[in-house]
């Protein structure tokens, strides 16, 4: 019989290539031969062929499968029928694997204790799938096999949410092998184990069995972790950027950033095949009395439906261009997946976006881009169907393009995500949160082509934003944040920023535009933590923040500009408030776009009255501005429905009367109307109050700026807190930037004047009043 020691020796010499190098899948089916072949002899020696009652050897894991990679441990199991000799077969057999230092996971029990096991541990359950007879009895094998699969099948779908949590808990502590630099090719997401869950739920007869996909994906993945411990001579399953030099070579790749684009193609669709398969094993939850579950509406055309986000049922694909970044947005902020029905149908009957896109298309896309980690998964979902390339077809040069650098723990388009995920935090520190999530979206879209990243990238953004329908200066400003993004990061570690020259030099390149270098500014922060642990340090933020300091001490800031005047129809509207007493509405439309011009005398309350009737009939503000004329002042809001069609006209008109009178609640109505809309929505970015000094006319008036996230009646609740503050509102300038906004208001204290204390007492407010 062959000792262990020459079983680790068999076992070198086919590493070895002695009598000819095997490839990846030829050397497994050797070491499988190999190692069965020695079990084989050393059961027999050890009695277990003659043993009775029953022994059988039984192999599950890699050699189960006949998936076994070199230094892999063996998996095996000794069942018996009550053999009180069990004890000293199992040592026959165990002692020579251990002398020769070859990795064993053992166990010894009869076919009932095994399913017994399996009934309380989910590894043993579906280790136990894989079940191959290897000595002894075969029919004791044969048994166990059908009865643990059998079992799986009984209890599969109740041990569903202890399969999804393990799974999820694994992904979190190996990462994802799709956008990964380095990847774990057995523990990460849609790595080895992930097909293991997809062929139980298979076993299961949840789900089909793994498609053409999944099978060409395992088939890299194995040889890839064969070719790696063949040169390492070693067990490991991550792969570092200098093994994958080794293993491409070995494969016929060429070089390790074609095998990692490979390696990341395969890791992202077995990891979506398994988070689908997941979610279609698991039964919505039922309303009360076992109802079906409700549809809540997220936006127009979506709902959420159960755990999913899917299309309401009056949806018309097809005449909707803007539904499809609607639905991923819905997705985005809610943390919910979409379903992949839903994913199909757009697939299927989603029509083209034209040139330029239109303005709700182009708020969804903000909104999308705005919603924090959330994104990485909506990203995902519809780039797997092929919806994101019809977004922007210019990803496809950098999808799962491996990094070049060292320091970049992603795959360039993950990065490009990881960036406007990061950015999102960062909404509330710039004035045109829209222009900054879109450009961190693309600020590397130039990088794999053979020119510099940065110009190439500047190009193609600004096509991208006159695609999405921005002006031409916004454009031009997206291209500006692409062309610099390495500026101040580059600028404030490599220069002395107290020179300046350097300063000059940065604030000119920038063409002294505040808003733009505060644009790249949060973008070095974003694009530094996307980068990798330890690139955004106290000591760079600080250099960078003195930089960016000095350089707006030599520009000339523009300023804030207050809103343009009133129109005749405007200030005779007012006129009719004044002469009426009452609060007076003009509504036009023009589509599923309204102008509402709401007016009221000067002594009545403006702004809290029609930010509240506007919320209340589902109204998303998009901008507002607030004057003065005469005796009364007026408000112009420009507002679309968030569901359905514009509300009646003269429903609205009496309400806003009733309102300004104080006839209507509408504190509580907003509040009933928040809860029976109420979904889960990450907020991302805290809000942030700014004051502007001298950007105004008039004495003892100051404007104050809000960034922060929408939600229902917060313009509404804003009004109220700055009239609880007993500031005035002189005039208002409001914008809604996707699911953000920013919002200025040039307010002034009704009696006594412009002091710290009452600064502090108003933001506190404010900020109350926007959570």
């Amino acid at each position: 019989m062959v000792l262990g020691g020459e079983l680790a020796k068999a076992a070198n010499r086919l590493l070895e290539g002695r009598h000819g190098r095997l490839g990846a899948n030829a050397l497994r089916a050797a070491l499988v031969d190999l190692y069965e072949f020695w079990l084989s002899k050393a059961a027999a020696a050890a009695g277990v062929d003659t043993a009775d009652p029953g022994v059988a050897l039984v192999a599950v894991g890699g050699l189960g499968r006949r998936e076994l990679v070199p230094f892999s441990d063996l998996d095996l199991v000794l069942v018996h029928n009550q053999n009180p000799q069990v004890a000293e077969i199992a040592d026959a057999l165990w002692y020579p694997l251990w002398d020769a230092r070859i990795g064993l996971d053992h166990s010894v029990r009869t076919p009932a204790e095994a399913l017994q096991v399996a009934s309380e541990d989910l590894r043993t359950a579906i280790g136990l799938l894989d079940a191959r007879h290897i000595a002894g009895d075969p029919e004791l094998t044969a048994r166990l096999a059908a009865a643990a699969r059998d079992q799986w099948r009984r209890t599969a779908r109740k041990r569903l949410p202890e399969l999804a949590e393990s799974t999820s808990k694994r992904w979190q502590r190996s990462g994802e092998i799709a956008q990964s630099a380095e990847p774990d090719l057995k523990h990460g997401k849609g790595g080895l184990r992930d097909l293991g869950v997809l062929d139980a739920l298979a076993v299961a007869q949840l789900t089909d069995r793994p498609g053409e996909e999944s099978r060409e994906a395992r088939e890299l993945l194995l040889d890839v972790r064969t070719e790696m411990r063949r040169e390492l001579r070693r067990d490991r399953d991550i792969l570092s950027a200098p093994d994958a030099e080794l293993v491409a070579a070995e494969l016929g790749f060429g070089d390790r950033f074609t095998l990692a684009r490979k390696l990341s193609g395969a890791g992202r669709a077995v990891g979506y095949a398994v988070e689908v398969a997941l979610r279609s094993t698991v039964e919505p939850p039922r309303g009360r009395f076992g109802r079906r579950p409700s549809r809540t509406p997220l936006d127009e055309g979506v709902v959420l439906h159960g755990n999913e986000v899917a299309l309401a049922r009056d949806a018309v694909p097809a005449k909707d261009p803007a539904l499809l970044l609607r639905v991923a947005a819905a997705s985005a902020r809610t943390g919910v997946p979409i379903s992949h029905g839903t994913l199909r149908t757009l697939a299927d009957s989603a029509p083209e976006l034209r040139t330029p896109w239109p303005a709700d298309a182009r708020d969804a896309l903000t909104e999308l881009l705005g919603a924090g980690e959330g994104l990485i998964d909506a990203v995902e979902a519809l780039d797997r169907t092929g919806l994101w390339a019809r977004l922007f077809p210019e990803w496809g040069a950098v999808r799962d393009l491996p990094p070049r650098s060292p320091v970049h723990a992603w795959t360039v388009d993950r990065h490009l995500v990881q960036t406007a995920v990061e950015a999102a935090n960062l909404t509330t520190t710039v004035s045109r949160p829209d222009l900054l999530l879109l450009g961190a979206l693309l600020h590397d879209i130039g990088k794999g082509r053979d020119a510099d990243h940065s110009e190439l990238g500047a190009a193609i953004s600004v096509q991208v934003a006159r695609r999405v329908g921005l002006s031409e200066a916004d454009s031009a400003m997206v291209s500006a944040m692409v062309r610099h993004h390495l500026l101040l990061p580059h600028t404030a570690t490599r220069r002395d920023i107290e020179e300046p020259a350097t300063v000059q030099r940065v604030a000119k390149t920038v063409d002294n535009d505040v808003v733009l270098l505060e644009l790249l500014q949060a973008l070095t922060q974003a694009d530094s933590l996307a980068t990798g642990p330890g690139m955004w340090t106290d000591w760079k933020a600080g250099l960078v923040a003195n930089l960016v300091t000095r350089c707006k001490q030599v520009m000339q800031g523009k300023g804030l500009s207050p809103p343009e005047p009133l129109n005749a129809e405007q200030r005779e509207l007012i006129a009719t408030a004044v002469r009426s007493g009452r609060g007076e509405a003009l509504i036009s439309s023009n589509g599923n776009m309204a102008t509402v011009v709401l007016a009221v005398p000067a002594r009545a309350e403006l702004l809290a009255p029609a930010a509240g009737v506007l919320a209340l009939h589902s109204l998303e503000v998009h901008t507002a501005i607030l004057r003065g004329h005469g005796e009364g002042r007026a408000g112009i809001f420009t507002a679309s429905p968030k569901f359905g069609s514009l509300p009646d006209s003269t429903l609205l008109r009496e309400q806003f009367a009733r309102a300004v009178a104080g006839g209507l609640a509408l504190e509580a109505k907003l509040a009933a109307k928040e809860r029976d809309y109420q979904t889960p929505v990450r907020i991302v970015a805290k809000p942030k109050v700014l004051w502007f000094d001298g950007e105004t006319g008039g004495p003892n008036t100051v404007v104050l700026e809000l960034r922060a996230a929408d939600r229902i009646g917060l313009l509404y609740r804003v009004a109220g807190a700055l009239q609880s503050c007993d500031a005035e509102v002189r005039w208002a300038k409001v914008a809604t930037l996707g699911g953000a906004v920013v919002d200025s208001f040039a307010v002034a204290p009704r009696s006594g004047r412009i002091d710290q204390p009452w600064r502090q007492r108003v933001e506190q407010a404010v900020l109350a009043a926007a959570p």
